[in-house]
């Protein structure tokens, strides 16, 4: 009885993934997911850069293929040349620092799946390279010790899991990543991709600083800081949102305040501001949204109740502020300039151009924007669920 053939190709393979990413997920999941997210979009534009393709990306790994071992140790210089200067933003504990590994071999080809010890090895070199750092094996090392000015030091033979025979790797060490020249492809491609090296504000990242209580009761004071306790919570929950914590904003509390040196100590792009005022049933709740590069008023509302239940109040002021925003930053980031757009920039403009009504042209221009944000990411699973809506509104 005949069987279905196998497909087999020679292949270099990268695998990556994040050291220490249990205690990241434990110290914060939420940051640690959104940052995961980031990092792999880096990854994935990186990658497709050098010619190869993101065969799979679960949990914190990352699993490529390219048809040149040379591109791939090229492309596992820059990732971590990225990474880098990325995780220079951050503080220590929340650094997101990943081993590479890169191997030369026979794989399976199953759909868009590869298998095969020619991975496996890669994931074994992965294992042993440091954060930061990139481990290859013998055969990669032989194709391109005298293509790359890389010093790489030969580990000798590994014994690692499930390889019948040992390995011989050879290691890139991370001091050694960091002491490189940054690329002229590399400062370009994190310059589109997150603002100049370093220290630009994250795109969609706002503080909500404490609402000030303009009520004659100072024991008012509870309302206003449950408003904004939720306002940060239901931002929070906005996918591509980054927002500052509770307790740093309320650091500013009772401060002048100076917008643009907010938006620069705590890098972020957006203020919100808001204040409270209550007499006997009535409430009074107005807001505003800042631009912290320009100090430039984006949106204000006022909101009027009368009402003596505060919870249900609350939740419906919060929820209306969320759901304003939702729309007014993405809207607010689309106007921007990009001499360089990139997925996001795209994927904004895409949320833009939906939010601007049911007109055939609204569908038709965010359609072209979800497709030119999957040509630069095209594993964005942003985009493509949002392309689809585009598609099915149309």
């Amino acid at each position: 009885m005949g069987g279905r053939s196998i497909e087999r190709r020679l292949a270099a393979i990268l695998s990556a993934d994040v050291e220490g990413y249990s205690r990241l997920m434990g110290d914060d999941e939420v940051a640690t997911v959104r940052a995961i997210t980031e990092y792999r979009a880096v990854i994935a534009s990186t990658v497709t850069g050098h010619g190869g393709r993101v065969v799979d990306a679960p949990g914190d790994n990352v699993l490529a293929e390219f048809s040149s071992v040379v591109d791939a140790v090229q492309c596992a210089v820059d990732i971590q040349r990225q990474l880098e200067a990325r995780n220079a933003e951050l503080p220590p504990s929340r650094r997101m620092r990943f081993r590479i590994g890169i191997n030369l071999g026979d794989v399976i080809i199953e759909g868009e799946r590869l298998y095969g010890d020619g991975v496996n090895i890669a994931a074994r070199l992965e294992a042993l390279a440091e954060p930061n750092g990139i481990c290859i094996s013998q055969t990669v090392y032989e194709q391109v010790r005298d293509k790359l000015p890389y010093p790489f030091e030969d580990l000798g033979h590994q014994n690692v899991k499930n390889i019948a025979r040992p390995l011989h790797a050879f290691a890139l060490r991370s001091a050694v990543i960091a002491a490189l020249p940054l690329s002229d492809a590399v400062r370009l491609r994190h310059e589109v991709t997150s603002g100049p090296l370093p220290g630009r504000a994250p795109r969609l990242s706002i503080v909500v600083l404490p609402f000030a209580n303009l009520s004659n009761d100072r024991d008012q004071q509870y309302l206003a800081d449950g408003m904004t306790d939720d306002v940060t919570t239901d931002l929070s929950r906005i996918a591509g949102m980054v927002v500052i914590s509770r307790n740093t904003a309320f650091t500013y509390r009772d401060k002048p305040i100076d917008t643009k040196q907010i938006g620069r100590e705590l890098s972020v792009r957006y203020v919100l501001q808001g204040s409270v005022r209550r007499a006997g049933s009535q409430v009074r709740v107005n807001t505003q949204l800042i631009d912290a590069e320009t100090d430039a008023h984006i949106w204000a509302e006022r909101f009027d109740y009368a009402t003596d239940d505060l919870f249900a109040l609350q939740d419906d002021v919060t929820s209306r502020i969320a759901v304003a925003l939702n729309l007014e930053l993405p809207a607010a980031e689309a106007a921007r300039p990009a001499d360089h757009p990139d997925g996001l920039d795209y994927i904004l403009r895409g949320r833009a151009a939906l939010h601007r009504g049911s007109a055939p042209e609204g569908f038709s221009e965010a359609i072209r924007l979800f497709d030119n944000a999957l040509a630069v990411d095209p594993v964005s699973i942003e985009g493509r669920t949002l392309l689809a809506r585009a598609l099915i509104g149309r």
